[in-house]
């Protein structure tokens, strides 16, 4: 399953807001250093979906804050 994921970085609360079936705004505190904020980004996934944290890739933007998330 692939989802379209708008990352929102630096925020003062973490969270997911889910926009349709495959379009969500995360929210982490962490800062784009040295993939701190993407970790994050995987991490409130995995807790979201229940799932391993090895079970979800970026697959597109990793450098951007839209981003394409693989999900297996």
């Amino acid at each position: 399953m692939k989802i379209f994921v708008k990352a929102k970085i630096n925020t003062r609360k973490e969270g997911i807001e889910k926009l349709s079936d495959n379009t969500f705004i995360v929210q982490v505190k962490e800062l784009p250093i040295d993939g701190g904020a993407n970790s994050a980004i995987i991490k409130l996934l995995a807790e979201y979906f229940k799932i391993a944290k090895a079970r979800i890739k970026i697959i597109g933007g990793e450098t951007n804050k839209q981003k394409i998330i693989e999900i297996d």
